[in-house]
């Protein structure tokens, strides 16, 4: 058996196309995957079978053929853009010589590297863990020793078992967090709930732009890059409608074709904001030509999270790189069903804007109202829905309040409506 190494760049690229299988993954989107993680790319392979290969994926063959050329190319690392059972992974490095990953193997790197918050890394590391426990199955000859010495024969414990048992153990601990961070994140949630703002989260493929856009809608600071998932850590802040009306936005992972199920456990807790959303905007690249495979794969992940029935708005995002103008199209009932922008250039984001305000029927008029000291109940309501736009108390101790509400429930107001504001305003 051949020791792995504990680092490598240099990468051998394998990409599986095989007739039996319906939807094969896209070598474009692989490479881009492979240098998101830092490989020097040494070469591409592309293997074509009718069927996978039960031992070795690409047949004893091929195998073969793929160890020489390591060996030619001094690479490190051999990547297979297809999902290897443990035992194809570890045939295939005793014939290569050299560690060999698969597709989910390099998507956990990639989160790994991305991570930044305390939960992004808990949640990394527990997808990473559960993808290991399925693999310590003698990949180093050190795994057959058993603990013991001179007087203390015996069965004793295999390595591969202690390995095994702090796996468990560390799971087991991580689970525990990640349940803490959970409930803190419902809180959250139940706190926005009491003052009726709505949640929007971004959702989409990855490299669409999403954090973009987050940042020149709420003129946020969240890291964007022109890299597969460039951010992991969801993020919300405030998107203003009107003087008093706003909406929370949620910056969310992104996307990608078989996106690990490990990811998507892990994930869960980040995800729920995605799935207790009002509305979803979910953002496409205009200009990539599969962009129709990557929305059904979206899809797929939103019907995975019970978040496929939420409403969408699709914003096609990146109208620049195909010299198109900002606009926005309506279904057949004239409900606002997409919009073309730009986040990189600001273009077509005040369609977007009065899309969502269509959408929350922000149909709103201010008025000014004077509360009596007893009237306490509606001034507290009147905050709790965030229609205040100023206030301030007048000589007799009254509070007067402008406040922004909905045109429908200007009549409720009426017996404290006055025509306009006295001259005393605060400050």
């Amino acid at each position: 058996m051949f020791e792995r190494p504990d680092t490598g760049e240099r990468v051998i690229l394998v990409h599986t196309r095989f007739r039996s299988v319906s939807n094969n993954q896209d070598l474009n989107e692989f490479q881009e995957l492979a240098r998101s993680v830092g490989a020097e790319i040494a070469t591409v392979i592309t293997v074509q079978r009718d069927t996978p290969d039960a031992k070795l994926l690409i047949g004893s063959g091929k195998a073969s053929e793929l160890a020489q050329l390591a060996s030619l190319l001094n690479a490190d690392i051999v990547i297979f853009n297809y999902a290897l059972s443990p035992s194809q992974e570890r045939n295939l490095e005793k014939i290569c010589k050299r560690r060999v990953l698969d597709r989910t193997g390099l998507i956990l790197d990639i989160f790994a590297q991305r991570a930044r918050s305390y939960e992004g890394k808990l949640q990394v590391e527990l997808a990473q863990l559960k993808y290991l426990s399925t693999r310590l199955v003698r990949g180093w000859s050190h795994l057959e020793r058993q603990k013991g010495g001179i007087g203390l024969r015996g069965p004793g414990e295999k390595q591969l078992e202690s390995d095994r048992r702090m796996l468990r153990q560390r799971i087991k601990q991580i689970s525990k967090r990640l349940e803490k961070l959970r409930i803190q994140r419902n809180q959250g949630r139940a706190a926005r709930r009491k003052t009726t703002t709505p949640t929007v989260a971004l959702v989409g493929y990855t490299n669409a732009g999403k954090s973009t856009l987050f940042n020149r809608l709420t003129n946020a600071s969240v890291y964007s890059a022109d890299k597969l998932f460039a951010t992991l850590d969801p993020t919300l802040r405030r998107m203003p409608l009107s003087k008093s009306r706003h909406v929370v936005l949620a910056d969310t992972v992104g996307f990608i074709q078989d996106l690990p199920h490990d990811l998507i456990e892990a994930f869960h807790a980040t995800l729920q904001e995605t799935g207790e959303a009002d509305l979803l905007l979910h953002i496409v690249d205009a200009g990539d030509d599969n962009r129709t495979h990557n929305i059904l794969e979206v899809e797929a992940v939103l019907r995975q999270i019970n978040a496929l029935d939420i409403p969408q708005i699709m914003v096609y995002n990146k109208i620049d790189l195909i010299n198109m103008l900002p606009n926005i199209q309506l279904d057949q009932q004239g409900r606002i069903q997409q919009v073309w922008v730009s986040a990189l250039q600001g273009q077509g984001l005040e369609l977007l804007a009065q899309a969502l305000r269509q959408y929350f029927d922000v149909q709103s008029t201010c008025i000014w109202l004077r509360l009596p000291p007893s009237a306490g109940n509606i001034r507290s309501e009147l905050y709790a829905k965030d229609h205040v736009v100023q206030e301030f108390v007048d000589d007799e101790g009254h509070w007067q309040i402008e406040a922004e509400v909905p045109v429908q429930s200007v009549k409720q107001f009426a017996e404290y409506q006055i025509a306009e504001q006295t001259e005393q305003l605060a400050g």
